[in-house]
């Protein structure tokens, strides 16, 4: 059983979703690259999710966006955040599978991701170029990842994320 308590976003976590990704990464684009989703058409309120500790505090982020595969709709997860001092702890794993279940539960069928190698894959993603699936930048094979929430056959084509990602 997780200690995490999982949640989507409100207007209130807002300021807490930035710092979340300001402390994950070096520097504040993916907080900005967050920040400009959040304008975008292709936001999708309950997909922005936070894990929450057993004292209240956010500590682990997921945001899934509308991307297309091709022109076939789709989800990209990312930015995936977790300050320093809750690494390790499952609160990012916790934040990711609520938003896939979230996702699924909406009826989305494919979600794209472009990470690690190694993290991914335990929630079911796999290689992206085995589907003919690419993107109009280069990226190493291994870290383009898609995964069907339903079962559906996976579509190949070149992945279109919202604009915010400026690929």
């Amino acid at each position: 059983m997780s200690p995490w308590i999982t949640r989507a976003e409100t207007d209130a976590d807002i300021g807490a979703v930035r710092e979340i990704n300001l402390a994950a990464f070096e520097t504040a684009e993916e907080a900005d690259l967050v920040d400009a989703l959040r304008a975008d058409p292709g936001w999708i309120p309950g997909l922005s999710v936070l894990s929450i500790d057993g004292a209240g505090t956010p500590a682990g982020y997921a945001l899934l966006t509308r991307c297309l595969i091709g022109d076939t709709p789709a989800l990209c997860l990312g930015p995936c955040a977790v300050p320093p001092e809750y690494q390790r702890t499952g609160a990012g794993s916790a934040a990711i599978r609520a938003g896939l279940d979230a996702a699924r539960a909406m009826g989305e069928r494919f979600v794209m991701v472009l990470g690690h190698a190694t993290y991914y894959p335990r929630f079911g993603f796999g290689r992206a170029s085995v589907h003919g699936i690419s993107l109009s930048i280069e990226v190493s094979d291994e870290a383009l990842m898609v995964l069907s929430l339903d079962g559906s056959p996976i579509p190949g084509g070149r992945v279109h994320y919202a604009a915010p990602f400026g690929i």
